[in-house]
């Protein structure tokens, strides 16, 4: 309980400002927490998806792996359907190619959806911190030109320690946020590069096979 009632003492000495700070902060961890569920449940969805349906496309069983990729709803399957339905019409590489460089687009933006506010929270949290204590000390220095001269520095220390407390929670706020941000952006990347490495593996599977029917031909 001491612990609890050290917290409440903490937030109550830092002022007005310590509650936007603690809004942005749920506001952060809220969005870091789905995106976290998010990309995680994207990652293993896609590692799924590549395992079925490479070993088909390796095989050149088009129409088997297209029947696959149209019943998964991973970001891995839909990319690789758009390349898929191109390889049904025409034989050239480029269509394929620029097929899934397309969904690619399409679907890196919705990957990277929200993240980009738990930095813009993180320096925010930091903003408001700055601006809790520079009213804070305003006040303190308000409060000490009436006072006595006996009082004025124990009020002065007093004062600016109250006010401080607010740009240490806009520390200790923006600091986490700023990790998670950079530990989402972190498996966004390798997600988007594992889509790229499959989009061109898968290329190449579609091509090799496609030659070599061609040549036996």
């Amino acid at each position: 309980m001491g612990f609890f009632y050290a917290i409440v003492r903490f937030f109550q000495m830092g002022g007005f400002f310590m509650f936007p700070i603690l809004l942005v902060l749920a506001a952060g961890l809220a969005i870091a927490f789905e995106r976290w569920v998010h990309l995680n449940r994207a990652q293993s969805a896609n590692k799924k998806s590549w395992d079925d349906l490479y070993p088909v496309l390796v095989k050149g069983e088009f129409d088997k792996a297209r029947d696959l990729a149209g019943k998964d709803e991973s970001t891995m399957a839909q990319m690789l359907m758009m390349g898929l339905s191109r390889q049904g019409a025409v034989k050239r590489r480029e269509d394929i190619e620029i097929a899934m460089e397309e969904s690619l687009m399409e679907i890196i933006p919705e990957l990277e959806k929200r993240t980009p506010y738990l930095a813009l929270f993180s320096n925010i949290a930091t903003l408001f911190g700055l601006l809790g204590t520079i009213m804070g000390l305003i006040a303190a220095f308000a409060a000490v030109a009436t006072a006595s001269p006996a009082e004025k520095a124990a009020l002065l220390a007093a004062s600016i320690s109250e006010a401080m407390n607010c740009t240490a929670f806009g520390l200790m706020s923006a600091i986490p946020l700023l990790l998670l941000h950079a530990r989402l952006t972190t498996t966004t990347g390798k997600i988007v590069n594992g889509l790229e490495m499959a989009s061109a593996k898968a290329l190449n599977a579609i091509s090799n096979f496609s030659k070599h029917h061609v040549d036996r031909s």
